[in-house]
């Protein structure tokens, strides 16, 4: 749940939530098993806007943080491109998760390269 949150505030970053964004929350709903009452907090913690002080560091371990990155920078190219204030923003999360700076630019790089992979199916 708390990789999902830190999704809600990464969809957040442009002061609003787009129906691409749900759809991708919604697909990892059901790729982390999560359930019913556990989808329904989702959705309403989703309602309200986020910021990355919203996502909760304290609750992942060292590879959810990880896996909540890899999956950020997908959600920034939800729309086919990825823009400087998402790239900014992927920066801001990275001290978020105190993940240091050599390791997040190989993890931004290579979930950007699968991103751009996928970019036909979004």
């Amino acid at each position: 749940m708390a990789i999902l949150k830190g999704l809600v505030s990464v969809a957040w970053a442009d002061g609003r939530v787009a129906d691409e964004e749900l759809e991708v929350i919604e697909a990892l709903l059901d790729a982390f098993e999560a359930s019913p009452s556990e989808a329904a907090e989702l959705r309403h913690y989703a309602k309200d806007p986020r910021s990355l002080d919203d996502v909760p560091v304290t609750d992942m371990s060292f590879d959810d943080r990880r896996v909540l990155l890899q999956h950020a920078v997908l959600l920034t190219y939800i729309d086919g491109e990825q823009h400087d204030k998402e790239k900014e923003l992927l920066e801001h999360l990275c001290e978020r998760l105190r993940i240091p700076a050599t390791e997040a630019k190989g993890l931004i790089e290579a979930a950007s390269s699968r991103a751009k992979g996928f970019l036909n199916l979004l």
